[in-house]
């Protein structure tokens, strides 16, 4: 079996959803800065997925395929981004043409070496791409889900926590939301923060009261997440963690600049809450140095930016020397649940679901992989799972550059 083509399928349709999509974002890194600060919902996300009457949405989203010379295709998407998509069509397509797809080890090696000055951000984000698009080929050629080719599953079932970008941060929402979430299932919720340090007492006053609110619609036994995204810094988090232990937080995810390790290090052996983060890193060596100086206390990999499944794996075990909890982040939920399910449970306890993300992001697939009464079940569909589904498309071009 050979590779024939490498194809980028730019796909257009609308989803219907009941109310405002975007009420709320999550903070980011720039929101240090007064400008940036004041930049809304409807301007970050509203933008990607514009509202074309009540309750319908315009979704243009890109997907990844890998043609074969025996009729079966890869598929993976939508890709997270138009720089991720110029780096496959120029930098990988030439690499891959012609090329046995199932070898997947001797590929990522030669797209990684070809990768002398893109070895982290966009160019390995679009390797990742490629990898899981191959063991969709491989996953499908041997009409097995690819979790089974990895060795797995390793459990039955794995609880799921909602992610909340998007979710308005208004008291009387959050307690609605998570009464919601409760409701159906979920082991824990993860909510994005808008306040940082540069919002003054004012905002350490609005996380307290954000913080209580969960608490007190959640009650004791659900997990609370926190999500700062790298928008804290050390002391402010230190701070922040005196007010709200009483709430007890499960962990406060990305609270410094992600390339600050030893500020991750020096949080976790100080910081009364434990400290997650890891979804801007890449490859094993990326968490490698992590661990070695045991920088947080949750590992949180991407599979589409880490290297894929090929690397994922390496990664996982990695965790497993270390002795360290690795929760995979998830923006497709198909292809971190064929990792966690390679994973037990004191490795891999939980695994995350956008609540709202998934619902954009699982649009055009004719199978999406939603949590069934809180827990994630292996995937069954041979591959990874993420083919789309030609009823749902209303227009289609491919994209080059």
């Amino acid at each position: 079996m050979k590779i024939t083509n490498v194809r980028l399928r730019q796909l257009q349709g609308t989803l219907k959803y009941p109310g405002i999509m975007w009420e709320e974002r999550p903070a980011r890194p720039l929101d240090i800065y007064p400008a940036f600060r004041k930049v809304s919902a409807q301007d970050i996300l509203g933008r990607r997925s514009p509202a074309i009457g009540e309750g319908l949405y315009r979704l243009t989203h890109t997907f990844l395929q890998i043609d074969t010379d025996e009729g079966v295709s890869g598929i993976v998407g939508p890709v997270t981004g138009e720089a991720t998509a110029f780096y496959i069509a120029v930098q990988l397509k030439p690499l891959l043409i012609g090329q046995d797809p199932l070898a997947t080890e001797y590929l990522w090696d030669v797209m990684y070496r070809n990768a002398v000055n893109g070895r982290m951000g966009d160019n390995m984000i679009a390797i990742s791409h490629i990898d899981v698009a191959l063991w969709d080929i491989k996953g499908k050629w041997l009409d097995q889900p690819v979790y089974r080719l990895l060795g797995g599953p390793v459990q039955d079932k794995i609880p799921a926590y909602a992610a909340t970008a998007g979710f308005s941060l208004k008291p009387e929402k959050v307690n609605e939301r998570v009464r919601m979430l409760k409701k159906e299932g979920f082991c824990g919720t993860k909510w994005f923060f808008r306040r940082g340090i540069s919002d003054g007492p004012q905002g350490e006053r609005e996380n307290v009261a954000l913080m209580r609110a969960l608490r007190e619609a959640s009650g004791t036994d659900m997990k609370i997440m926190i999500d700062a995204w790298a928008n804290w810094g050390v002391p402010y988090t230190l701070r922040m963690a005196d007010f709200l232990m009483e709430y007890d937080p499960a962990w406060i995810e990305e609270p410094v600049h992600y390339d600050l390790h030893e500020s991750y290090a020096k949080l976790r052996s100080t910081c009364p809450i434990a400290i997650a983060g890891g979804e801007h890193e890449y490859t094993r060596w990326s968490f490698k140095a992590l661990m070695d100086i045991q920088a947080l206390d949750i590992y949180q990999p991407e599979p589409l930016a880490v290297g894929g499944i090929s690397e994922m794996i390496k990664i996982c075990t990695l965790a497993t020397s270390y002795d360290v909890q690795l929760l995979p982040h998830v923006y497709y939920p198909a292809v971190s649940a064929h990792i966690a399910f390679t994973q037990n449970t004191m490795t891999t306890g939980m695994l995350e679901y956008h609540y709202i993300l998934a619902e954009n992001y699982q649009f055009f697939l004719k199978k999406p992989l939603k949590p069934i009464k809180g827990y994630f079940y292996p995937p069954e569909t041979p591959g990874v799972g993420l083919d789309v589904d030609q009823n749902k498309i209303e227009s289609e071009c491919e994209i080059s550059f």
